[in-house]
């Protein structure tokens, strides 16, 4: 079973291999208060402007941020704007650059008009030159990207179409990854997508998506329909489409999609996003990950560098917070007794995984933690059914609960990894799994999956129901024993 947290950890031990198209990003910002006098435009009266590592540089970037050490490949020319990007490079200590140069070649660099007060893209200039590398680049290219693959646990291609991933070195290197094992992650700009045959996963927008396959991409129905064909064009084990500010779409080529909506966030600038969302696929991939906890947490670090300014970078904390962000909540905000207080939070979330778990949790001890966790792990929001004082007496007898249902409630509302805790008198939590009608069900490994109740009918809404191993030694009513023993009958 997926376990984010596990996989955080996993992160800081792996190696991506990056390779694609350097540019040089440049903002330029200021303030438009007049239009010109010599034509119908506006003056942007500049008041700073800011120098970044863009195209596949960025995603190098974000793999860093993350955590990751990257191998990062690409091709600059013999000029300022490449002095500039190795400099910036040189400073980041995860990534070790592999750069080409070639003197005939210009460095891409774009540079971006940005209007602060309104936060908006007045124009941009490009400086490149979108042609093919010649045979000597692209053999010293290939010869250093493979030198790299064995120290790889994924590779990304980033092709922004500038003419380094010719159709010669992605063929190289799909062919010597899929001889190693390594998944390969492809953000793909080539009009001809038969170039990446063989690659694991491709992520193509909406409007990609559609050119490539020639078919409609509009609704939900139509990208699936499209990402089905090209899995089998291309013989890819997913695509991941991105549907823009409605999320991502994950087709696998065995399994059914499934749609990540996005986060409903501020927009800063939406400059570099997809980088971000190929970055976290190749990272989270390389720890043996699942396409969809790869995907979701993709979502996520998109949400964040869409909430800032420039071609921006996600961290592992940010993105930790991202994902779990119960902890930003008060206590108080997270426990319900008021169903109908349920019911909007419901509504808020119609578009989530809600998972659900149930129990006393009278005292909180590493099992419950353990469950918890999983259960979050597994899902986009976690609701805890707790019962209330009077169905816990009925359940385990007189001089129980020990600690009276807010004291319960305030304690599993403190947990990162809950979202919601919402209190039910009933014995069981069928009622209030019939009302939440989660897609993930989650309870200890001493049930069977027949005996948990509501496994009916989350199953036969789609959803599944995961057990989680129990941790030896810890049970509740175990420690209330013990804790009534003498010290000197305990032998202490």
């Amino acid at each position: 079973m997926f376990n984010f947290e596990d996989a955080l950890k996993l992160i800081p031990e792996q190696t991506i291999v990056c390779v694609g198209d350097l540019m040089l990003d440049d903002f330029v910002y200021g303030e438009v208060s007049r239009i010109s006098p010599e034509a119908p435009a506006p003056i942007l009266a500049v008041r700073r402007n800011e120098l970044t590592v863009g195209g596949a540089g960025n995603v190098a970037r974000n793999i860093a941020a993350l955590g990751a050490r990257c191998i990062f490949l690409a091709v600059v020319g013999e000029d300022e704007a490449s002095r500039t990007l190795m400099r910036a490079l040189a400073a980041e200590s995860l990534i070790e650059p592999h750069i080409v140069v070639d003197a005939r070649r210009p460095t891409t660099r774009k540079v971006r008009f940005v209007s602060e007060h309104h936060a908006t893209h007045l124009l941009r200039a490009d400086w490149e030159l979108a042609e093919p590398l010649d045979a000597r680049t692209e053999k010293a290219l290939i010869d250093r990207t493979l030198a790299a693959l064995p120290r790889a646990g994924s590779v990304v291609l980033s092709d922004y179409a500038k003419g380094t991933l010719t159709p010669r070195v992605i063929r190289a290197v799909i062919e010597a990854a899929n001889a190693s094992g390594i998944p390969i992650i492809v953000d793909p700009k080539a009009v001809d997508y038969s170039i990446y045959r063989g690659a694991t996963v491709v992520k193509p927008n909406r409007k990609e998506l559609s050119e490539a396959t020639r078919r409609r991409a509009e609704s939900d129905a139509d990208v699936i329909a499209a990402a089905v064909e090209l899995n089998g064009i291309l013989g890819t084990e997913a695509v991941v489409v991105s549907l823009s500010d409605a999320g991502l779409m994950l087709v696998p080529a065995k399994g059914p999609a499934t749609h990540v909506p996005a986060y409903p966030v501020k927009l800063g600038d939406t400059s570099g996003a997809g980088d971000t969302v190929v970055a976290a696929l190749a990272v989270l991939l390389a720890t043996k990950a699942g396409y969809e906890p790869a995907v979701r947490a993709a979502n996520a670090a998109a949400a964040v560098v869409v909430g800032k300014r420039g071609t921006a970078t996600v961290s592992a904390a940010e993105l930790r917070s991202r994902i779990l962000p119960a902890a930003s909540l008060a206590p108080e905000e997270k426990v319900v007794f008021d169903w109908s207080v349920l019911d909007q939070r419901l509504a808020a979330w119609r578009d989530l995984r809600v998972g659900f778990t149930n129990g006393c949790f009278d005292l909180l001890h590493p099992g419950h933690i353990k469950l918890l966790s999983e259960a979050r792990a597994a899902c986009d929001r976690l609701i805890v059914g707790l019962n209330d004082d009077a169905s816990v007496r009925r359940l385990k007898g007189e001089g129980r609960p020990l600690q009276e249902v807010h004291a319960r409630a305030e304690v599993l509302a403190a947990l990162e990894a809950v979202d919601l805790v919402v209190v039910f008198d009933q014995d069981t939590p069928l009622e209030l799994i019939r009302h939440v009608r989660p897609k993930v069900l989650a309870k200890g490994g001493d049930y069977r999956r027949d005996e948990v109740v509501g496994h009916e009918l989350v199953e036969s809404d789609g959803g599944e129901v995961i057990l989680v191993d129990l941790m030896p030694g810890f049970s509740t009513s175990k420690i209330v024993r013990r804790s009534r023993v003498p010290a000197s009958a305990r032998g202490s």
